[in-house]
């Protein structure tokens, strides 16, 4: 209805090779809220250096709706899905089956559509054509966990074996974060969320499954190596710190890690500038996890530099 013209005023197409027609298949992130997403401008850009007749929408999708639109999602032929805050544990239990990234991590932020061939083999549809899909299923993963762990090297020099962390969040986000800090050999990991059972059911777990890993919920008493919020407050600058300061002073942490990537600058991250501590935002683990699941989608390497590009142009303006 709107022609390309309409979808790049929209902010969805970006330099593409292709027009869009008729043949032109679907991806989406699902979130609520979803506008601040930098996804699309990341993902179209990949898919226009791929030479793909692809499209990459945001939508926002109600978690009341979650199970209906994956449900639509599929229903519609879409190649894949992405999920942002709040979806990523409540699809644990939406998606037909679970990657094993998925499961060691608990929480799904790719959704892959397969359908099943003639030889009993499931395939990405990307590699079926549209007018002969019969029997499909949705497919989840997670690239987000190993998405952190690449972005703390890359960007504040940061190895997780042997550091101390404080983690802010124990939703689908932090879950994640949590378990792979663990399995990367955390020495001690301080869980805080606003509702401290589901800080305590995460410690719990990690006792359980690592073991060398000391886990405490709460604030710690001392200073830590690694501060990482994984919640959404600092999506907007009106927003309450995610870190109660009369408890722990960022200037307690020598780096400080914001799951957050827009705005660039959060209040905590901020203040964490200004107490002279180490900073990055999401904007590596946005790259990694959107490239990664780029390639579970069309089975090819993801051309990081352009949606580095389109990336950094979208978040920061440059």
């Amino acid at each position: 209805m709107f022609g390309e013209r309409g979808l790049m005023l929209c902010g969805v197409a970006g330099p593409f090779l292709t027009p869009l027609r008729a043949t032109t298949r679907f991806c989406a992130v699902f979130g609520h809220p979803v506008r601040h997403s930098a996804s699309p401008a990341m993902q179209n850009a990949g898919l226009a250096a791929l030479g793909l007749n692809w499209r990459y929408l945001a939508c926002e999708v109600h978690p009341d709706h979650l199970a209906a639109a994956i449900e639509g999602a599929k229903a519609m032929r879409f190649i894949g899905l992405n999920l942002t805050l709040p979806h990523k544990l409540l699809a644990l239990g939406m998606v037909d089956v679970l990657d094993e990234s998925a499961k060691m991590w608990g929480a799904v932020n790719t959704i892959r559509f397969e359908a099943l061939g003639a030889d009993g083999r499931w395939m990405s549809l990307s590699e079926v054509a549209a007018d002969d899909l019969t029997t499909l299923r949705s497919h989840g993963f997670n690239t987000d966990a190993d998405a952190l762990t690449r972005s703390l090297k890359e960007d504040l020099h940061c190895e997780p074996r042997g550091s101390r962390v404080l983690l802010l969040g124990a939703g689908g986000a932090g879950r994640a974060a949590a378990v792979k800090l663990a399995a990367d050999g955390a020495a001690e990991l301080f869980i805080a969320n606003r509702t401290a059972s589901k800080a305590e059911e995460l410690a719990a777990e990690i006792r359980q499954r690592f073991p060398q890993t000391t886990v405490a919920t709460g604030y710690p008493p001392g200073p830590v190596d690694l501060l990482i919020n994984a919640t959404s407050l600092g999506l907007r600058m009106v927003d309450a710190m995610p870190l109660d300061v009369t408890t722990f002073r960022v200037s307690r942490a020598r780096a400080v890690y914001d799951m957050i990537y827009t705005p660039a600058e959060t209040p905590l991250l901020a203040a964490a500038k200004a107490a002279g501590c180490r900073v990055a935002n999401g904007f590596g683990m946005l790259l990694h996890q959107g490239a990664r699941a780029l390639e579970i989608w069309t089975g090819r390497p993801s051309p990081l530099d352009p949606m580095r590009r389109a990336l950094k142009e979208q978040v920061y303006g440059s």
